[in-house]
C-alpha cells in the first residue's frame, strides 16, 4: 500500500525529483540566470528528494518493547533463540524473490573463529523484508567489499601477505608479547597501518582502554565489561521515560539509517547492540546527548572487534551465530573505545556543536593559504565550507569514505597524539585538495555542492588513503606550528 500511494502521489505532483511542470520547459538561454546561488536556495530545490521514506518514522512504537536480546544477556539459556534468527543478505542488491532462494545455513569453525558462506543468505523475517525494500531504492553501487577483508588489501589487488607484511605483523606481536608494551613504539608502527590480526588488540591499547602492562588486561577487561552491564542493568529501562524518550526515539529512527548498503548492520540483533551503547553513552553524558552522527562512530569499532571471531565476508556475517558471551565482550569493547574517542572531541556535539564551527574555521583559513585557486573559487560560486565541511568533522569523514577506509584511517588517527580532534583538520584539508581539479572545472553552486557532498571514493583502498595522509602529515609539518607561515 504505501508502495502504490507513493506511485501516485508523484503522479498528482508534477513537483517530483528531476522533474518539471508539464506546462513548464527548461529554458536554456535562461539557465545561467536561474542557477542556484545560495545554498538556501539550493536547499529548497531539492528539499522534497529526501522526504520518500519519512512515513517510517511514524511506524517508531510510543513505549518500545525491551529488545529480547536485552534479557538474554543475562541469561545464557537464551542463546539459542539468538541464533535461530537468520537474517543475512547477500552484498549485492537482490532483484528476485529471495523466498524462492531459502537454503539452509552453514557455519564451518576454523580454529574457532565462525565462518559463515555467503551462498547460504535468505530472508526469513518481515523487518529484514523491508530493510530490502528500502534498499532496492538506493542507488546502484558497485559490488566490491565495504568492509576489509582478512588480507586488507587495497583497490589494485595487492597480495594477501607479502614479506613486508610479514615482518611487520612479526613486530607487532613482539611488541604486544612483551610484559610493559611501550605505547610510544607501538603508535610508531601503527601509523603506517596495522595488520588484521593484531588490529583488535592494538585498538584497545592505543585508545586507552587497556592498560600497557600484560598481567593487568584481563582484570581490567573484566571490570570493564562488567560496569558496562551494569550501566545497562540501571539506566536502559528509561528510555521509554518522558525525560529520555525523544532521545531513544531519535536513536531508533537513525541506526537503521547507519551504513545502509551493509547487511550487518540491518541485522535486528546488531542494530539493538547500537540502540545500547548510544542510549547509554548519551545519558551518561547529559552535556551533549545523543546528537546525530554519534551513531556512525560506532561502527569501526564494532567491525574491528567483530573480526577477532570472523576470518572474513564480515559485512554478510550472522552476528547472532556467535556465543553469547562473545556477543556480549564486542558491545562492552566498543561501548568503552567510542567513549575514549568522544572524550577528546566531546566539543563537537555540546550544544551548537562549537568544535565543528571552529574545526571548519580553521579548515577555510589553511585552504586559503595552501590553495588560494580553489578558496578564490568558492567565493566566487558563493560555496560556504560549512555546507560541505560541517558533515566531514561531524561523521569524521565515515560519509565520504568506504567502511574499509574509515579502518584503515584510524589506525593513524589512534597513533597520532590528537588524531581525531587536530590531525582530522589536515587530513580534510589534503581530501579537499585531492579533488582540485574536478572543482575547479564546476562552474555553479549547485554541480560545486553535489559534488563535495558526493565524491567518488567508492573504489578507494589503504594505497588511496596512504596518499591523503602522507599529504595531511606534510601539511601538518608546514602550518600546524606555523600559524603565520605563508600566510597572505
Amino acid at each position: 500500500m504505501a508502495t502504490d500511494s507513493r506511485i501516485q502521489f508523484w503522479r498528482r505532483n508534477a513537483k517530483g525529483p528531476g522533474r518539471y511542470p508539464k506546462d513548464t520547459k527548461p529554458k536554456l538561454n535562461n539557465l545561467k540566470s536561474k542557477k542556484a546561488s545560495s545554498f538556501h536556495e539550493f536547499a529548497c530545490s531539492t528539499n522534497d528528494a529526501w522526504d520518500i521514506d519519512d512515513e517510517e518514522d511514524e511506524d517508531f512504537p510510543r513505549t518500545p518493547d525491551p529488545p529480547a536480546p536485552l534479557s538474554g544477556l543475562h541469561s545464557p539459556s537464551t542463546q539459542n533463540q539468538a541464533g535461530d534468527t537468520d537474517t543475512g543478505v547477500s552484498h549485492s542488491l537482490p532483484t528476485q524473490n529471495h523466498q524462492d532462494m531459502q537454503e539452509d545455513t552453514e557455519f564451518k569453525h576454523v580454529s574457532g573463529a565462525v565462518i559463515r558462506s555467503s551462498s547460504d543468505t535468505y530472508l526469513n523475517t518481515s523487518s529484514v523484508r523491508s530493510t530490502l525494500q528500502k534498499q532496492n531504492k538506493l542507488p546502484v553501487r558497485p559490488i566490491i567489499p565495504l568492509v576489509a577483508r582478512i588480507s586488507d588489501q587495497n583497490a589494485s589487488g595487492a597480495p594477501p601477505m607479502t614479506v613486508r607484511d610479514k615482518s611487520r605483523l612479526d613486530k607487532f606481536k613482539q611488541l604486544l608479547a612483551t610484559p610493559n608494551t611501550d605505547l610510544e613504539e607501538l603508535r610508531k608502527h601503527s601509523w603506517s597501518g596495522i595488520p588484521r590480526e593484531v588490529r583488535p588488540i592494538t585498538w584497545r591499547l592505543l585508545s586507552g582502554y587497556l592498560p600497557a602492562n600484560k598481567d593487568r588486561r584481563e582484570l581490567v577487561l573484566k571490570r570493564k565489561r562488567e560496569e558496562y552491564f551494569g550501566f545497562i542493568e540501571q539506566y536502559y529501562h528509561s528510555r521509554t521515560d518522558e525525560h529520555h524518550k525523544d532521545t531513544y526515539r531519535q536513536i531508533h529512527i537513525d541506526i537503521p539509517r547507519t551504513n545502509p548498503l551493509i547487511p550487518l548492520f540491518q541485522q535486528p540483533v546488531v542494530q539493538e547492540v547500537f540502540e545500547r551503547i548510544l542510549f547509554i553513552w548519551a545519558i551518561r553524558h547529559p552535556a551533549s546527548g545523543y546528537v546525530q552522527g554519534i551513531n556512525d562512530l560506532v561502527t569501526p569499532f564494532f567491525v574491528v572487534f567483530l573480526s577477532e571471531f570472523v576470518t572474513e565476508d564480515v559485512e554478510n556475517f550472522e552476528v547472532a551465530a556467535l556465543p553469547l558471551d562473545t556477543q556480549r565482550n564486542i558491545e562492552a569493547d566498543s561501548f568503552w573505545c567510542m567513549s575514549k574517542l568522544l572524550d577528546g572531541i566531546q566539543d563537537n556535539y555540546t550544544f551548537a556543536q562549537p568544535g565543528i564551527q571552529n574545526k571548519v574555521k580553521a579548515l577555510e583559513e589553511l585552504v586559503s593559504r595552501i590553495d588560494v585557486d580553489i578558496h578564490s573559487h568558492f567565493k566566487k560560486y558563493e560555496v560556504e565550507y560549512l555546507q560541505f565541511a560541517f558533515r566531514w568533522m561531524n561523521n569524521l569523514l565515515m560519509r565520504e569514505l568506504p567502511l574499509r577506509c574509515t579502518i584503515r584511517l584510524w589506525d593513524t588517527y589512534q597513533a597520532e597524539a590528537e588524531g581525531f580532534s587536530h590531525f582530522h583538520l589536515y587530513v580534510c584539508a589534503a581530501f579537499l585538495i585531492k579533488w582540485r581539479k574536478e572543482i575547479l572545472s564546476m562552474v555553479d553552486f549547485q554541480g560545486l555542492l553535489m559534488l563535495l557532498q558526493n565524491v567518488p571514493t567508492i573504489h578507494w583502498g589503504n594505497e588511496e588513503v596512504g596518499l591523503l595522509l602522507a599529504e595531511a602529515y606534510r601539511l601538518k609539518y608546514m602550518f600546524a606550528d606555523a600559524p603565520s607561515h605563508y600566510k597572505r
